[in-house]
């Protein structure tokens, strides 16, 4: 199966970050990271006063189910040090699961595709990069 995945970070070195769960994405024997794109500096969305972020999507393909897959990014961002003191808030790694193949899923723990990527010219303009038809199906669901 095919996921899309959406990096950010703002505290200490993002692009070495980046590289960093992206590498650990990579290690694990059910993931295949198979497109990236370049990384984008943007401005804090949502709660504005903090640093600059910079972000990537990655392209992966996997045999890990949604829930799985979920479990293994939060994984790497707890193992990165990230910890959720509030919303929008600085990290040092946020690596959200944008869409998984056309599937479309709501359980407590999993909404997809993203229900707010399509918000979000952070998410859509790397991902715009290296999937520009995943884009496209998002913002049609979304109108």
């Amino acid at each position: 199966m095919k996921a899309w995945l959406s990096l950010g970070a703002n505290l200490g070195d993002p692009p070495a970050q980046l590289a960093e769960a992206i590498r650990r994405i990579a290690a694990h024997p059910g993931i295949v990271v198979t497109r990236r794109s370049a990384v984008l500096a943007t401005k804090p969305w949502g709660k504005t006063d903090q640093p600059d972020f910079a972000n990537q999507a990655v392209a992966v393909e996997t045999s890990l189910e949604p829930l799985e897959l979920l479990d293994v990014i939060l994984g790497i961002e707890l193992d990165m040090g990230r910890v959720r003191q509030e919303v929008w808030g600085p990290r040092v790694i946020d690596i959200d699961m944008i869409a998984y193949d056309r599937v479309e899923l709501n359980s407590p723990r999993l909404t997809l595709p993203h229900p707010y990527a399509h918000e979000r010219d952070f998410v859509l303009v790397p991902l715009r990069e290296i999937a520009p038809d995943v884009v496209q199906w998002l913002l049609e669901r979304a109108t």
